[in-house]
């Protein structure tokens, strides 16, 4: 079975990753999977662009888990979306260093639930589950990750709605 991890930047894909690996899962970073279809860089927005299309033709699927914030596009067995409220994301990016476009173009997208449609249009309702991480434990999001895994909880998602957050302040 393989099990995608995906994401907006900044929602914690990685330090999930990293628990599970902890805990005995195994996990492939997209990224390592990407890099040979990668078409050019775009410096304007701090971004990779790859040929997703031939990333996702070319791709074996692994037993275990696969985190990116692609990887809800490829032929998962499962899905965890993971997402967090825009105003926290907002402050994970800037820790992180991104430049404001990139941060605002990443916060539009969270509160637009652009991941969570991507993934809707790819698998099949009942095998995603979208977890808020914005003040959940890392430990907490794994014991729900696997509990999905074991189908001990059923899909879930769209629960949060963040259209707030891209309404004008006034």
């Amino acid at each position: 079975m393989m099990y995608g991890i995906s994401g907006t930047p900044g929602t914690g894909k990685s330090a999930i990753a990293g628990e599970l690996v902890r805990r005995g899962h195994p996990v492939v970073h997209a990224n390592e999977t990407a890099r040979e279809f990668m078409i050019e860089a775009d410096p304007e927005r701090d971004a990779v662009i790859i040929d997703e299309d031939a990333w996702i033709a070319s791709f074996r699927p692994v037993d275990g888990f696969i985190e990116g914030h692609l990887v809800h596009l490829l032929p998962c067995d499962l899905v965890i979306i993971l997402r967090c409220r825009p105003d926290i994301l907002r402050s994970r990016l800037a820790v992180r260093g991104y430049k404001e476009g990139k941060i605002q173009e990443n916060v539009e997208a969270e509160a637009l639930d652009l991941i969570l449609i991507e993934a809707l249009e790819v698998h099949p309702p009942g095998h995603i589950l979208e977890i808020d991480t914005t003040s959940a434990g890392i430990p907490a999001c794994v014991e729900q990750i696997e509990q999905f895994i074991r189908w001990e909880i059923p899909s879930s998602y769209g629960k949060n709605d963040w259209s707030d957050y891209l309404e004008p302040k006034r």
